[in-house]
């Protein structure tokens, strides 16, 4: 077995600022080509940190000693002319190698798996994520905490895409972001990346916006009121009566129905929004909402067209006496609060609608508990400006 003549070593050297920079060591001396003199030492521009505090300090140590360590044993094997690999080297190249795949190549594959408005979704946030990297390559090495971090940052003051510079609302660059942290999660995974970035990067707080709803008495004159398509006020009530989303509600199936005498009416389906498989039990009023049934193949709702909803929803909605701004997602929230106020648990709720943590249906709960405030106050003895000399 050929020796190696110059044995490369990774060290240490304290700098400023609690950090540590990273050097090769080369004994004896190698002839540096480029300088035209022997070197005994190479500073890599990477740095540790001396006394990591949290868990990103000690990832972003991991990383760059894992990069060092590339370094090195690709300096040892360049500055010997016989080139005798050992099991560790071998190893370390093959990382490197997967490394320096492209990232962004394996973002989009994910994004095709994806299908609907999701995969609008998906392909917005790529398409921001080249904007931030300003159209350079990323590859896998290029995934540490701070690139993440980074694009984090550049999402909350970023500008949509679509919708003429209009700033981006706090849960679109949530939405946003979420996608390439789902991307990390995945890679780590398959082992494509060597440290879970993920884990060690938060993400956006949701703003909780405002949810505009329907009450009972607000639901039943909709209900009443006549509506210029028909189509339009069926798949509102159904939405009302069962909480799915317009998504899932034009795109259903007569296959994913479901019904027998012993357990009543039932849709079993893929949310178009989680890409979670859901079984979701309905009521007689809801199926009957339906019409006849027709081939499994066929949609329900055949002919919707979402201009038509867009269009006569504001309409309908004014026509009812009902003076509040009611989009056709409201319809879900009307659905959501109304069970949470006839006294259907949080949890139940929480499945019924598909959320995939209760967290996100705790909302609800709070909307009741200020219209139960508001109404404490309602009934009085006194008029309003007599109140204080009780």
């Amino acid at each position: 077995m050929i020796m190696k003549k110059i044995k490369v070593t990774l060290r240490k050297k304290s700098i400023s600022k609690g950090r540590l920079s990273l050097y090769l060591d080369f004994y004896p001396p190698y002839f540096n080509a480029q300088t035209g003199e022997y070197s005994r030492r190479e500073f890599l521009r990477l740095h540790l940190i001396a006394k990591p505090k949290s868990q990103a300090d000690k990832i972003i140590n991991h990383e760059n000693w894992h990069i060092a360590e590339l370094i090195c044993a690709k300096r040892q094997n360049e500055v010997n002319k016989d080139h005798i690999y050992t099991p560790f080297e071998i190893e370390q190249l093959k990382k490197q190698k997967v490394m320096e795949a492209s990232f962004l190549d394996y973002f989009r594959k994910q994004a095709d798996l994806k299908e609907g408005n999701n995969r609008i979704i998906w392909d917005s946030s790529i398409a921001h994520f080249e904007m931030f990297r300003a159209g350079k390559p990323t590859v896998f090495s290029d995934m540490t905490v701070e690139l993440a971090e980074g694009f984090k940052a550049y999402l909350l003051s970023a500008k949509s895409l679509r919708e003429n510079g209009k700033p981006l609302s706090r849960n679109t660059a949530l939405s946003y972001f979420n996608k390439l942290k789902a991307t990390l999660r995945k890679a780590y995974k398959q082992q494509m990346l060597q440290n879970d970035v993920n884990a060690a990067v938060d993400s956006i707080p949701e703003y909780e916006a405002k949810r505009d709803f329907l009450t009972r008495e607000e639901a039943i004159a909709l209900f009443h009121a006549p509506c210029k398509k028909e189509i339009v006020k069926r798949i509102s009530l159904f939405s009302i009566l069962t909480g799915l989303r317009y998504s899932d509600i034009a795109k259903l199936s007569w296959g994913e129905v479901h019904y027998s005498k012993s357990t009543g009416a039932g849709i079993s389906f893929r949310q178009e929004k989680t890409e979670g498989w859901e079984l979701l039990p309905i009521s007689e009023e809801a199926y009957m909402l339906l019409g006849e049934r027709k081939d499994d193949k066929e949609k329900v709702f055949s002919g919707l067209k979402k201009w038509d909803v867009d269009r006569i929803l504001p309409v309908w909605v004014a026509e009812a006496g009902i003076k509040k701004h009611i989009t056709f997602h409201c319809f879900r929230h009307t659905y959501a609060t109304l069970q949470v106020s006839a006294g259907t648990d949080i949890f139940t709720v929480s499945k019924m609608l598909g959320h995939k943590n209760v967290r996100t249906t705790q909302v609800y709960a709070k909307l009741v508990d200020e219209k139960k405030r508001a109404a404490a106050g309602k009934i009085t003895f006194v008029s309003e400006n007599k109140i204080s000399g009780y």
